[in-house]
């Protein structure tokens, strides 16, 4: 696989070729030795491109935030700087591979450290008909197309450990157990905004984790206890209690409920990294493309995280 890659500092205006001829980065050989696809023995055609190669291809395009036919330009110029000899998919057979493409979006570990789990979703924008018209034809804009993006973020590893990419129109408690499934290990702690409150989502994580899982889901304004409030309280009702008793900010942080705030700060970091807006038009190019960008920002997380000390 392509272990690092880091353009020239773009200085004035500069074409890729001026660009490329700058471009440091570390290629290992077994990429290059499995570049090419392995041969059928059934019938049928034969591919000429592996399954890593197209994954390096949408790696490259997702890290440049390059559309398809800039990202087979640039892994023209890289197979050029480090002279060999390999044929680069090109735009349209990284779209159709792309679609069926076998891509995990997270990484299974051996850890047996309980996961501190924060879930949060995102609009990602899709550039439809609607601006393509408005753009051509100066007509009326149509409504803006969005799909939903589900990350699910290990407070301890920093991780994201869940992903899912959905059309708008799916509620997130809707998207949870698809999430709950990717899950690798015990999950002791969940932290999540109203939306998630109720009870299908306890009743949910303690099937999955057990009763003793940590369950912090701010109640509503209006919430009420439940009928049983008084002889077996839920964790909802210890919430709407001490809400009551000490209000809602002193419960925050007796709870740990700020911690959520990182879920949106991974929110915004894909939006600065990755991007705000999905290049792929296909539903399932896309699910690929948002696959791919998880398993970006995991890899950029494994190089190092800042260490933080208190000083005073």
């Amino acid at each position: 696989m392509i272990v690092m890659v880091r353009p020239a500092v773009r200085s004035g205006r500069k074409g890729w070729k001026d660009l490329c001829r700058d471009w440091n980065g570390w290629v290992s050989e077994e990429a290059l030795g499995l570049w090419r696809a392995p041969r059928r023995a059934t019938r049928g055609g034969q591919r000429t491109y592996s399954d890593l190669a197209i994954k390096i291809c949408l790696t490259l395009s997702a890290v440049f935030k390059q559309p398809l036919r800039q990202t087979q330009g640039f892994m023209g110029s890289i197979a050029t700087l480090l002279g060999v000899e390999i044929a680069v998919p090109d735009f349209s057979t990284l779209s159709r591979r792309g679609k069926g493409l076998t891509l995990p979006a997270t990484r299974k570990t051996d850890r047996s450290d309980p996961v501190h789990l924060v879930v949060d979703s995102t609009g990602l924008k899709v550039f439809g008909e609607g601006e393509w018209l408005e753009q051509k034809h100066n007509t009326k804009r149509k409504r803006r197309s969005w799909r939903k993006l589900h990350l699910g973020l290990d407070l301890v590893s920093g991780e994201i450990v869940c992903a899912d990419l959905t059309k708008d129109d799916v509620g997130d408690p809707t998207a949870l157990p698809d999430l709950l499934d990717q899950v690798d290990g015990p999950v002791d702690m969940f932290l999540a905004d109203g939306a998630y409150d109720g009870e299908p989502t306890s009743d949910l994580l303690a099937a999955r984790f057990g009763s003793a899982i940590d369950v912090t889901i701010p109640p509503p304004k209006n919430a009420i206890l439940s009928p049983n409030a008084a002889k077996d309280p839920t964790a909802r009702d210890c919430h709407i209690a001490e809400i009551a008793a000490r209000g809602r900010m002193a419960w925050q942080k007796a709870t740990g409920y700020n911690q959520r705030s990182r879920g949106e700060t991974l929110m915004g970091r894909w939006k600065a990294v990755i991007g705000p807006k999905l290049k792929a038009r296909n539903f399932e190019n896309q699910k690929t493309e948002a696959k791919v960008g998880v398993r970006v920002l995991n890899r950029m997380t494994g190089l190092g995280r800042p260490s933080f000390e208190r000083t005073a």
